[in-house]
């Protein structure tokens, strides 16, 4: 069984909170053993250690460095969660772009 461990960098937290959510009842749906959590920014860091893959709001996106930065020496890939699938709250997608994501380190 394939796992991944996902943290989701947000703002207040209730969209990407129902983001999460919705990702984990994708994976439990097709079998993939996911850890799947939503955190402020004044969190990330405490996570770097525990997870496989960031993935920041959109609202995010001019903070991409930084937080690549940050999770660099932890060898965590960092990517902005597209518009569309954060508007939608598309678990399923979010679960595909971190899959990704993670594959490709």
């Amino acid at each position: 069984m394939e796992s991944i461990r996902i943290l989701l960098c947000c703002g207040a937290g209730y969209s990407s909170g129902l983001l999460a959510q919705k990702a984990k009842k994708a994976a439990r749906d097709r079998g993939i053993s996911a850890s799947i959590d939503a955190r402020s920014e004044a969190q990330v860091e405490s996570f770097l250690e525990k997870i496989d893959v960031l993935l920041l709001g959109p609202h995010y996106a001019s903070s991409l460095e930084k937080f690549q930065e940050l999770a660099r020496p932890y060898g965590v890939p960092v990517a902005v969660i597209p518009h569309q699938v954060y508007g939608l709250i598309d678990g399923n997608a979010l679960l595909d772009q971190a899959i990704e994501l993670k594959n490709k380190k």
